[in-house]
């Protein structure tokens, strides 16, 4: 059985809703977040900066850093820019990018069922971040972006969810990203009631981004003194049925070869690949064990040989470890993908084009597109409580911080 927890939100007025909501500071170039934060005195961005103006700035990741936020947020509080529900609500969030909708509920995940392995991970954590992002939530308070968990289909709690989404919602606006964003409250206490009864029939639920949020609450909840709040054993979550969550590819590029030359690198994949000339249309990856390679202004198709590939193996079976295994670690020498500079990654939704772009920027010597990981091999790795190769899955959708915030006191 899931467990999905009603809470009193803190959000944005309705008026502010699309100048306070903001995507995680860090995807923004400099240039761009600088502009935001100058021009726009609601984004929740002055939260997470909130030294922007200041002439004193203090470390990052510092107890005095995550004082300055909380007082920033309070700030907003007492400017009437938040407000915070009355009763305890659930949040129907629709967000519709490329004609694909995103429905799903945002509501509080239970940390017992995180440590129970209730909500399955696919992703190694590290112990220092869990660490800073634990003091973070101890001095803040406050949860400002839903953990991605998906889980099975469930058909009376889609129809539910359409149902309730046929009527207005408390907002709407689209951003300068072309993505529209909807969000429905639901505080009828049957409704919520019945929602929460589907999710105890659902078994299992999947952490598709937010392994470290994740992690960093269980942390912060199991080293509170004293007796736990409700809300402080629970983490702010976006719950998302299966079908509507999409994943795309995750994308290799490589700086160099190494000592290796252009025509013997082309020699020693032959080895564990069949390789054959191709262009960009062509080679793009129609399927599972389908690869493509652009170097020097070719396309390549690349399909390792079947003698190579243990299908058996929940990890071994995905095509981003098969490429590690059998090109990048013996041909390149990319052992670790999450400390080698010479490697690289690109999201499927820069496309085809966006490799071509990058090595044809020189910045790159060649680059490689994947088919996505489906939904039930990744469901397969976090079943059987493995992890899954570094950057293998772009999942959409990206969730914005500081539509609903989740209060820890």
């Amino acid at each position: 059985m899931t467990k999905i927890l009603p809470f009193r939100a803190i959000r944005p007025t309705r008026d502010k809703a699309h100048l306070v909501a903001t995507m995680p500071y860090y995807t923004y170039k400099k240039n761009v977040l600088e502009a935001k934060l100058e021009h726009n005195p609601f984004t929740f961005l002055h939260v997470l900066n909130p030294e922007y103006h200041s002439v004193v700035k203090t470390q990052p990741n510092s107890v005095e850093r995550f004082t300055n936020i909380r007082k920033k947020f309070e700030s907003f509080i007492e400017e009437k820019i938040f407000i915070q529900d009355s009763k305890p609500c659930l949040y129907l969030y629709r967000q519709t990018k490329d004609h694909h909708e995103y429905l799903g509920l945002i509501g509080g995940a239970s940390v017992d069922q995180y440590l129970s392995g209730h909500i399955k991970k696919h992703e190694e954590t590290i112990t220092t971040r869990e660490e800073t992002f634990s003091l973070y939530l101890n001095t803040v308070k406050f949860h400002a972006e839903p953990v991605l968990l998906f889980h099975e289909k469930h058909e009376s709690l889609s129809a539910l969810l359409e149902a309730i989404s046929q009527h207005r919602p408390e907002y709407e606006y689209t951003s300068a990203e072309k993505i529209k964003h909807e969000i429905w409250l639901i505080e009828n206490p049957e409704a919520i009631q019945q929602i929460q009864e589907y999710y105890r029939q659902i078994p299992d639920v999947y952490i598709a981004d937010g392994h470290h949020r994740c992690a960093s609450s269980a942390y912060y909840s199991t080293h509170l003194k004293g007796n736990l709040k409700e809300e402080q054993n629970h983490f702010m979550a976006y719950f998302i049925s299966e079908d509507r969550m999409f994943i795309q590819d995750y994308n290799r590029l490589v700086s160099d070869l190494g000592n290796i030359s252009d025509d013997d690198f082309i020699k020693r994949i032959q080895t564990h690949f069949d390789i054959e000339s191709s262009d960009l249309k062509k080679s793009k990856p129609s399927g599972h064990h389908q690869m493509a390679m652009y170097m020097n202004r070719s396309w390549y198709k690349l399909v390792p040989k079947k003698e190579f590939i243990n299908d058996s193996h929940p990890v071994s079976s995905l095509d981003t470890a098969i490429l590690t295994d059998l090109l990048l670690n013996p041909i390149l020498g990319i052992k670790d993908l999450k400390i080698d500079r010479r490697i690289d990654f690109i999201s499927g939704n820069k496309g085809m084009e966006g490799i071509q772009n990058a090595v044809d920027s020189e910045k790159f010597k060649v680059g490689f597109a994947l088919f996505p990981v489906s939904t039930s091999q990744l469901k397969k790795v976090a079943d059987e409580q493995l992890i899954m190769p570094p950057k293998s899955t772009w999942i959409e959708p990206k969730l914005r911080s500081g539509l609903t915030i989740y209060p820890l006191d």
